[in-house]
């Protein structure tokens, strides 16, 4: 259990390091000249909100939820993967149709103008914070509902995605066009790999079953399911 939870730890912090490398490489040497995304009436109609910067941060400890709920080796992997492959789209974006956020006047610059010239050249869409966020939400979401967790607590998860994916906005980070962009992103690439789900094997009492068909035949003859032989073998 402690190296399953090193794993996911360091294995997380992994993905987002080799992510930002590509990310900050492609921002420094775009292949071609940004495009600059243009505004929308909504962008015009939401006001810069300083506060959202704590929803904005968030999403760093949103991300690790998702690995934290998955419950053996291979699920972990599998998870992994599939964050990784998102990660690999959006610098495919990137790479081939640099975009850049237009130009904005802030009333408090201090640490959002710093935040604002970091990302200033380039790599605005699709949002990679909307992106990993609406992956995150809708892989936590299929595990809450399969174990039948709560409705408040399903609610919560799309909450806390809904105020990332806000702040974004809010603090002027981002446009709507890149904020669509993210959202269809995480959403094409979390339904894909719900296609393909690994599960783990059936374990009661922490002792694996197996069939055993040497066993004489089902007395249930309705059902016709072979009798259950539980082994000693532990997981």
């Amino acid at each position: 259990m402690r190296w399953h939870f090193v794993l996911k730890t360091f294995g997380t912090a992994a993905l987002v390091g080799l992510f930002f490398a590509g990310y900050f490489y492609l921002q420094r040497h775009p292949s071609s000249p940004p495009t600059v995304m243009p505004l929308t009436v909504l962008d015009d109609l939401i006001p810069f909100l300083p506060s959202a910067l704590i929803a904005y941060i968030s999403l760093f400890v949103y991300v690790g939820v998702g690995p934290g709920l998955q419950r053996t080796y291979a699920d972990l992997l599998a998870y992994g993967l599939w964050l990784g492959l998102l990660g690999i789209s959006a610098l495919a974006f990137f790479c081939f149709w640099p975009t850049q956020t237009p130009p904005v006047t802030l009333d408090e610059p201090g640490f959002f103008g710093f935040l604002h010239q970091i990302d200033a050249s380039g790599n605005a869409c699709p949002s990679m914070h909307v992106a990993v966020a609406t992956f995150t939400a809708i892989r936590i979401h299929e595990v809450l509902s399969r174990i039948a967790t709560p409705i408040w607590l399903k609610s919560l998860n799309w909450v806390w995605c809904c105020a990332i994916v806000y702040s974004t906005l809010a603090i002027k980070q981002h446009v709507v066009l890149d904020v669509g962009g993210g959202v269809l992103l995480g959403t094409a690439v979390a339904m894909v790999s719900l296609l393909f789900p690994v599960r783990a094997p059936l374990q009661a009492g922490g002792l694996s079953l197996t069939w055993d068909t040497d066993l004489p035949a089902p007395t249930n003859r309705e059902s016709g399911a072979m009798p259950a032989r539980v082994t000693g073998r532990r997981r």
